[in-house]
């Protein structure tokens, strides 16, 4: 095998393990009483895996998933600043739609 076979064998891995992690969180949440509004949620550059709304019912949470094989590190310190600041202008854009203008919204990790 090549070494670029080995690099895109590896990069389909980890996709795979993305899709089913964000699949995984998506079952969880329902479970729970919330409701998936649009996954994989992309506006210009700014992206975020969930888009769903609390069972509160007034509140929207922006859902970043971060599958690991591990916990070691946890996955949550895998969102780093440049993440935090695309997903709070992709937050801002979305409490711009007229039907999302009275919520209060949330990030989730």
């Amino acid at each position: 095998m090549s070494i670029w076979n080995f690099f895109r064998a590896a990069g389909n891995q980890r996709s795979r393990l993305g899709r089913r992690g964000e699949r995984y969180a998506a079952r969880w949440l329902r479970r729970r009483g919330f409701r998936i509004l649009r996954r994989n949620l992309s506006v210009g550059k700014d992206e975020a895996d969930l888009l769903a709304r609390d069972p509160d019912g007034v509140t929207l949470v922006i859902v970043e998933v971060k599958t690991r094989r591990s916990s070691n590190p946890p996955p949550e310190l895998a969102i780093t600043r440049h993440k935090q600041q695309h997903l709070t202008q992709l937050a801002a854009r979305v409490l711009k739609q007229k039907r999302f203008q009275d919520c209060a919204i949330r990030f989730d990790v």
